[in-house]
């Protein structure tokens, strides 16, 4: 007896393009295993055998082979209408079956995968008459009507692992291919794909270049239903009112553009312990935590740097985490209106090195790789060479002029100022109490849009004109796009194990008139209230960073320092740390996850305090916004400053814009509320928007 082989179904309709996908991806698959494939129209006893041959199949072919035994099965002869001879599919290390039933509620205790094919009933019925011509033209709509029925009984698609809409064009078998990698129950199988993929090589060009960044991501990425572009804009090597700040141009040294396009691109969405990855038209499904999951694809060091390449993204993953992934990291379970996590993985990106003023274009070494480097040349000359484009008015560049509006959106608070301010009362209580020493308690403005009110692309120019920040990014996964303008870094992982934190608490307007702005820096400056409630942040980001730094590394090298941008002061803190070795990355993001920033501490039971008060779910608000690489580094930003645009049936669309601040025993109500307002000014004045009444 051999050893249980992986068997994997590939079911659908008729005319879906099972045959051809699973002789497709048995030949992949040969390259390094040995492969049976089962074909179940060689098993079906007639035009109106689909049940009965599903039981056949179930009975005499996949329970033998699941224990390893070779399975004796009696064919049908299609052209004399009876059964034909008995066979023999003998097991191997892989096993493929397809055809409409393979993964039949009778066959799926048998099965490790399921993948379901699909295509339009149009393509299938052409696909399927032209492969049997007349023999199956009369039978059309008998088996049809048997497919409904089994399947009205059967709901497949929902148990299905994989999902592929068979489109004809050859890459669904390399898609499926990819999908298959994510399964627990059959990725052990799939090392040497596996490896081969981590195997890939870097490609990198530099070029001596400075094009407009917005010009050059509409060129490369405008039509892409999901990218993301890291923006740093805040220009590094300007010094801000206050003289030089070295560690803002540290921040804001690198921009990466990138989507999910190309052999490898991907993009994923997690949501309450299911993860869904899309490889092109495939998408795989699977379940348990997601920081589990990151550590899989992410984890291990794959890819080296060019030489001479300064930034810690070598290509990757790139997107958002959302505050409500705290239910793996000793919060409760909350969920979501939004993915609680959405990424790309890239396998080509343009990273801008604004210090040096030059362009890195990475592909990863496929066979479209040199056509792709060949594009992204040409894309960053044309950026360079055009006039980047004169803004209109803020709120001609946001607001569609078809749409007759006198303002900017309407904004509505879920907290009137007098609900915001009990809860600050209450959080207090809790404070005296004992049961936290700063909570940070977040509202949320929101507003709905008409279809065609609000362009999300240049609502987002409109902010990073307004406010720029070294942590800025638009993120658009189809649906759902995402505009932030952070200053904050949540936390980095270098390459060579260095980790980093900077948060932010203390905040104060800006004031055009320079000696109130001056006053108001320093007012922030020697603020006792907000320098204690920032070195409880360090204190409680100190104590996340230890769970997996080197004993005796964690230093606090800047202690509330203050930081100018644009529309506001702030106070910041740089806690510094290096990873033990061989630690797992995505566990040491998880025990800082959520940012303490933005929590309070103690952190556990102060958010149990905040999922009581807010009574509501954040979101992507007060996540995080970055990359992971495939050398192992990660970069985030806290997800503050941000604007959130859903797309809704009908046509229409959603705002939200999260606001909060910390609650310490000794927080004036009043100053809190108009702290809100402060951190919101800079979001909504680019949107030509104002901060809702009462």
């Amino acid at each position: 007896m051999s050893p249980a082989p992986v068997i994997i179904a590939i079911d659908g309709r008729s005319g879906a393009g099972k045959t051809t996908l699973a002789i497709e991806l048995a030949a992949r698959l040969r390259e390094h295993h040995k492969v049976s494939l089962f074909h179940l129209e060689d098993i079906y006893p007639g035009w109106n055998g689909l049940a009965a041959g599903i039981e056949r199949y179930a009975s005499t072919v996949l329970a033998p082979l699941r224990r390893g035994e070779p399975a004796r099965w009696v064919s049908w002869d299609w052209n004399n209408h009876y059964d034909g001879g008995t066979r023999t599919t003998r097991p191997a290390e892989i096993i493929l079956v397809e055809g409409v039933g393979a993964a039949a509620e009778a066959a799926r205790p048998f099965v490790d995968a399921v993948i379901w094919a699909d295509a339009p009933e149009q393509d299938r019925r052409s696909r399927a008459l032209a492969r049997d011509g007349d023999s199956y033209q009369p039978f059309w709509a008998q088996w049809a009507a048997q497919e409904e029925e089994w399947l009205a009984a059967d709901d497949v698609p929902a148990h299905a692992d994989v999902h592929v809409l068979n489109t004809a064009d050859a890459d669904a078998p390399e898609e499926v291919l990819q999908a298959l990698q994510y399964l627990p129950a059959v990725a052990p199988v799939l090392l040497p794909e596996l490896a081969a993929r981590r195997g890939l090589q870097l490609r990198a060009e530099r070029i001596d270049a400075v094009p407009d960044a917005a010009r050059l991501f509409e060129m490369l990425f405008g039509r892409s239903r999901n990218a993301v572009w890291l923006d740093s804009s805040l220009d590094p090597a300007g010094p801000t009112h206050y003289g030089p700040a070295p560690e803002a141009a540290e921040r804001s040294r690198f921009s990466i553009l990138a989507d999910d396009g190309g052999p490898f691109g991907q993009a994923v969405r997690h949501s309450s312990g299911t993860t869904c990855v899309g490889v092109g038209n495939s998408t795989v499904r699977t379940e348990g935590p997601f920081f589990r999951w990151l550590d899989g694809v992410w984890g291990r060091r794959a890819l080296r740097a060019p030489e001479g390449y300064p930034c810690d993204f070598t290509l990757g993953w790139l997107g958002y985490l959302g505050y409500e992934l705290k239910r793996e990291t000793g919060g409760s379970d909350v969920t979501a209106g939004t993915p609680d996590a959405c990424l790309i993985f890239a396998g080509r990106a343009v990273v801008l090195d604004h210090l040096e003023r030059t362009v890195w274009v990475l592909a990863l070494d496929t066979a479209d790789a040199g056509d792709w480097l060949a594009t992204a040349r040409a894309a960053v000359a044309a950026a360079e060479a055009a006039p980047p484009p004169v803004p209109a008015g803020e709120r001609a560049a946001v607001v569609h002029p078809a749409v007759e509006r006198s303002a900017g959106p309407a904004f509505a608070a879920r907290d009137s100022e007098v609900s915001y301010k009990s809860k600050i009362t209450e959080a207090q209580r809790e404070i005296a109490e004992g049961n936290s020493y700063e909570v940070c308690l977040t509202t949320v403005l929101t507003a709905p849009l008409i279809p065609g009110e609000l362009d999300p692309w240049q609502a987002y120019l409109a902010l990073r004109r307004r406010n720029p920040a070294p942590f800025a990014s638009y993120l658009r996964f189809g649906d759902l796009t995402v505009a932030s303008t952070s200053p904050e870094r949540f936390l980095r992982i270098a390459a060579d194990g260095g980790m980093r934190a900077e948060p932010i608490k203390g905040t104060r307007g800006r004031d055009a008139d320079a000696g109130r702005d001056g006053l108001l820096r320093r007012d922030l400056e020697s603020s006792p209230k907000d320098r204690a409630e920032n070195i409880m942040i360090v204190d409680l980001l100190r104590n996340d960073l230890s769970h997996f730094a080197v004993p005796g590394s964690v230093s606090v090298s800047r202690l509330c320092t203050i930081e100018s941008y644009a529309t506001v002061h702030q106070m910041v803190s740089t806690i510094d740390a290096r990873l033990k070795p061989g630690a797992p990355r995505a566990e040491a993001v998880a025990a800082c996850f959520p940012a303490g920033s933005m929590t309070g501490a103690p952190k556990i039971s102060t958010m149990a305090i905040l999922d009581r008060l807010e009574d509501a779910p954040r979101g992507i608000y007060s996540g995080a916004i970055g990359y992971f690489s495939l050398n192992g580094a990660t970069d985030l930003a806290v997800a503050i400053r941000t604007l959130v645009v859903t797309e809704q049936a009908g046509g229409g669309a959603g705002l939200s814009l999260g606001v909060g601040g910390a609650i310490t025993a000794d927080s004036a109500p009043q100053e809190e509320y108009q702290e809100i307002r402060t951190k919101a000014f800079g979001v909504l004045s680019a949107l030509g928007a104002q901060f809702p009444p009462g």
